[in-house]
């Protein structure tokens, strides 16, 4: 084991609350290892072991990722989502199978996922506009996570504006996706993307809302206004 990793143990242990930890837990449904503390003193950590690892080769840096995801240890997770957002600028093309490889292999809940895919993921498909295809694919995945995160993974570009046909693509390849995480996912991709495009969500959602299930139709006129989100619900009436 790498001794950068042990010393975050110890200071991951140093921090853990038992309430936080089983506190923790009632946000999901699955079973969730943790130590137990906010997210904040997680990304702290993070932040500090980054300084002495930054000047390592890329790859010994995503190996320091991988062990970190194979804990299981949900802070380790957000530690490695953090580093894999700092060393996006290093990124090349074909480092999206490393990113396929941990959500399948690793990522077994919501917030990792999210954590890792808002902003790891986000930012190499900036750089990368073509890995798009690459989510698509995902998108007919077996695994949940990877189906979840072919939408989480547009929501920092969609929310200022970019990528609106690819979201909306990937919107319909997940229309009738049966799993509610998934359902959230795209819901919340369609919602940000309705930030600067809320004509075009709109209309997709009133084209769609009768496969739509209620989870994804919810997440998706959140921030419409009230008359907006009264005509996409009438379909509840009929």
């Amino acid at each position: 084991m790498d001794p950068v990793i042990s010393l975050i143990r110890e200071e991951l242990e140093k921090h853990a609350d038992p309430g936080i930890r089983k506190s923790s837990r009632r946000f999901f449904r699955e079973p969730v290892t943790c130590y137990g503390m906010k997210t904040t003193t997680a990304t702290t950590i993070a932040k500090k072991y980054w300084a002495t690892i930054r000047s390592r080769d890329k790859k010994e840096i995503l190996s320091l990722c991988e062990e970190l995801y194979r804990s299981g240890y949900l802070e380790e997770s957000f530690i490695a989502s953090e580093w894999a957002r700092r060393l996006s600028l290093r990124y090349d093309r074909e480092d999206s199978a490393v990113f396929r490889h941990w959500i399948e292999a690793y990522i077994t809940n919501w917030a990792s996922c999210d954590g890792f895919c808002n902003h790891a993921a986000g930012d190499f498909i900036g750089r990368f506009p073509d890995s798009i295809s690459e989510l698509e694919q995902w998108t007919r995945s077996e695994n949940r996570w990877l189906r979840r995160a072919a939408a989480v993974s547009l929501i920092l570009p969609a929310k200022h504006g970019k990528f609106l046909d690819e979201s909306i693509s990937i919107a319909t390849l997940l229309l009738t996706d049966g799993d509610d995480m998934v359902q959230e996912g795209y819901g919340w991709l369609l919602k940000e993307a309705s930030r600067k495009h809320a004509e075009e969500v709109f209309s997709f959602v009133m084209e769609n809302r009768d496969k739509m299930p209620g989870t994804a139709l919810r997440n998706a006129i959140g921030l419409m206004p009230a008359a907006l989100k009264a005509e996409a619900m009438k379909r509840d009436r009929c």
